[in-house]
C-alpha cells in the first residue's frame, strides 16, 4: 500500500491544502475592516491604525522568503502545518487587543509569518496537487487559479465576518478573532493526510537556500516586479484608504461601510478569476497590463474623489480595484510558473508574494505624508508611478520568455491567438 508521500492520483488532495490557505488569508485580512472600530474604540490615529496594518508585512515579508527555500528541503506538508497553527496563535494574540497596543502589533506580525509561510508553500504545494500525477486531467495554470482563489476567498470571508462581528456582536475587541482560531483547529486534523512530492536532498546550511537565482531573471525584473507591488497597493487603496476618507461621511456605519468596501472588492476579484484565467498569455504580458490599466485607473479614480468623498463612488473603486487585484495575482503566478524550476518553484514565490505585499505599507506612508500634501495630489502622484510601471511592462512583454513556456504549453499558444 503506498505511503501518503508516494504520488499517487488524489485529484482533491489539493482541496484541504486550499482549505488552509482559506483559513490563513481569513486570519490575515480580517483586521483590514476593523481599522475603523480601532480608531473609534481604542482612540488611535490614522496612522497608528494605518501601521497596524503595516506591522502585517513585518512578518510576512520573512514568512514568505524563509518559508518557500525550507519546504523545498524539509517538505510542504510540515512547513503548511507550522504556517496554519501559527494563524491560531496569532489570532489569539489580537484578541488581547483591549489591553493595549503592544498585543495588536504582536498579533499582526505573527499573522504576518503565518500568511507568508501558507502563501508560499501553499501556492506551490497546490500547484503540484494539481498536476500528474495527483490531477493528472486539471488544465494548465489550474493550480495558480485554485491557490488565488482560495486565498481571496478567505480574505474576503475573514473581512465580512470579522465587520459583521465588530458591529454588532458583544465584544467587538474580541470575539472577531474567535471563528478563524476553530477553523485553523479543524484544517490542522486534514492536513496531515494529503500527499505531497518528495521534498529535494539539499546539502548545507538553510540560509544558502535563500538565494532564489531565478529573481534575477529578465521576465521577472521586468515584468514581475514593476507589477506585483500594486497588486496589494490596489487593495489597500479599496478597503484602507478609501473607508479613512469617507469616515465623516459615514458615522455609525464606519465600520459597516469599511466591511463592505473589503468584501466588495475580494468579491470582484473572485469574480473575475474566468477573465484572469482568458487574459494569461504565454507570449505576452497581457495579463500584467491589464492589470496595472485597472489600478491606475482605480487610483485616478480614488484621488478624484478624495475631494468629494462620495461613497458610491468609492464602491465603484472597490470594483475596478478589486478586478486589477485579482487579475494581476494570477497572472502573476502563472509567470512564475513559467519561470521557476521545480526546486525554486517555493522560493521564487516567495519572493512575489513579498513583493506584492510591499502594496500593505501603502496606506501608511500616504496616511505619513498626508500632513504635507492633500489625498488628492498624493493619490494622483499614485496613479503617475503606476502609469509608470506599466510603460515599463508593455515594453517588455514580448521579452524574456521563458525557453519552454511553448514547448510546453502549446495549446495555450491557440487559446491566445483566438483570444
Amino acid at each position: 500500500m503506498p505511503g501518503t508521500d508516494e504520488p499517487r492520483p488524489a485529484t482533491s488532495a489539493w482541496r484541504p491544502v486550499a482549505a488552509a490557505m482559506f483559513c490563513c488569508g481569513w486570519a490575515g485580512n480580517q483586521f483590514t475592516p476593523l481599522l475603523v472600530m480601532y480608531r473609534r474604540l481604542g482612540g488611535y490615529s490614522p496612522l497608528t491604525v494605518d501601521a497596524m496594518l503595516g506591522a502585517y508585512v513585518l512578518g510576512l515579508v520573512p514568512g514568505l522568503l524563509i518559508g518557500g527555500p525550507a519546504s523545498d528541503r524539509y517538505g510542504r506538508r510540515p512547513l503548511m502545518l507550522v504556517g496554519t497553527a501559527l494563524s491560531g496563535v496569532a489570532c489569539a494574540v489580537l484578541a488581547a487587543g483591549p489591553l493595549g497596543v503592544g498585543p495588536i502589533f504582536l498579533g499582526r506580525m505573527l499573522t504576518g509569518v503565518a500568511v507568508g509561510v501558507a502563501m508560499a508553500v501553499g501556492t506551490s504545494w497546490v500547484k503540484e496537487l494539481s498536476g500528474a500525477p495527483f490531477d493528472p486531467g486539471a488544465s494548465p495554470g489550474a493550480g495558480a487559479r485554485r491557490a488565488s482563489l482560495a486565498l481571496t476567498a478567505g480574505f474576503g470571508m475573514g473581512a465580512g465576518v470579522a465587520g459583521a462581528l465588530a458591529q454588532w456582536a458583544p465584544w467587538p475587541m474580541v470575539l472577531p478573532y474567535l471563528p478563524p482560531i476553530a477553523i485553523a483547529l479543524g484544517v490542522l486534523l486534514l492536513l496531515p493526510k494529503v500527499p505531497q512530492l518528495p521534498p529535494g536532498r539539499i546539502e548545507g546550511p538553510l540560509w544558502r537556500d535563500l538565494r532564489v537565482p531565478a529573481a534575477g531573471h529578465r521576465r521577472f525584473v521586468r515584468v514581475i516586479l514593476p507589477t506585483a507591488p500594486w497588486i496589494f497597493g490596489a487593495a489597500g487603496m479599496a478597503y484602507a484608504i478609501t473607508p479613512q476618507l469617507e469616515a465623516d461621511r459615514m458615522g455609525s456605519w464606519q465600520l459597516v461601510y469599511a466591511t463592505a468596501l473589503t468584501v466588495l472588492t475580494l468579491g470582484t476579484g473572485v469574480a473575475v478569476q474566468p477573465i484572469a484565467k482568458r487574459l494569461d498569455s504565454v507570449s505576452t504580458a497581457r495579463g500584467a497590463m491589464v492589470a496595472l490599466g485597472l489600478v491606475g485607473l482605480g487610483s485616478l479614480m480614488c484621488a478624484l474623489n478624495a475631494g468629494p468623498r462620495s461613497p458610491w463612488a468609492g464602491l465603484a473603486v472597490a470594483v475596478v480595484l478589486g478586478a486589477g487585484y485579482s487579475i494581476g495575482l494570477v497572472s502573476g503566478l502563472l509567470e512564475i510558473q513559467r519561470i521557476a524550476t521545480g526546486k525554486d518553484l517555493a522560493g521564487l514565490t516567495g519572493v512575489f508574494y513579498a513583493l506584492t505585499y510591499t502594496g500593505f505599507l501603502l496606506p501608511a506612508l500616504l496616511a505619513f505624508l498626508s500632513a504635507a500634501f492633500s489625498y488628492t495630489v498624493l493619490l494622483l502622484l499614485v496613479t503617475a508611478v503606476v502609469l509608470a510601471c506599466l510603460g515599463v511592462v508593455a515594453v517588455n512583454s514580448r521579452r524574456h520568455l521563458p525557453q519552454d513556456a511553448f514547448a510546453s504549453a502549446p495549446h495555450l499558444d491557440r487559446a491566445d491567438a483566438q483570444a
